[in-house]
């Protein structure tokens, strides 16, 4: 397995498939790449050259944000956000939704599980 940025890339997927394997890089981007440097796009994993993971490596240090870099990037852009008190900050401190999505109904992914809160008494249960 060849190893990329610290992530090991698998063998038996093409390498533009094999790309995405670190956090940052998409298919567009990973296409991008081999084609930049020459590398066949559908050569599988175990078939690349050190060479050729060498200059990978090379790239992806030079001009991408990728892996342990993008992710501190996000999370001091995020924790800018919350520090200025904006909206998007005070969203992402409350763990809701950032970009206007409804919240009544739906946002279950960012709310978390239903915390059921003892309800109103009904018209029948005032008798």
């Amino acid at each position: 397995m060849p190893r990329i940025q610290g992530v090991d890339i698998p063998n038996d997927r093409p390498t533009y498939i094999s790309l995405t394997y670190l956090y940052g890089v998409g298919q567009a981007t990973a296409i991008k790449i081999c084609r930049q440097l020459g590398i066949d796009l559908h050569k599988k994993g175990k078939e690349l050259t050190e060479d050729e993971v060498a200059r990978i490596a090379n790239l992806l240090d030079k001009e991408y944000l990728t892996e342990g870099q993008l992710r501190r990037k996000i999370a001091q852009d995020i924790a800018r956000l919350r520090d200025i008190q904006c909206y998007r900050g005070l969203r992402h401190r409350r763990g809701l939704p950032v970009r206007g999505q409804r919240t009544r109904t739906n946002a279950r992914s960012r709310k978390g599980v239903r915390k059921t809160v003892a309800g109103k008494k009904g018209v029948k249960d005032m008798r």
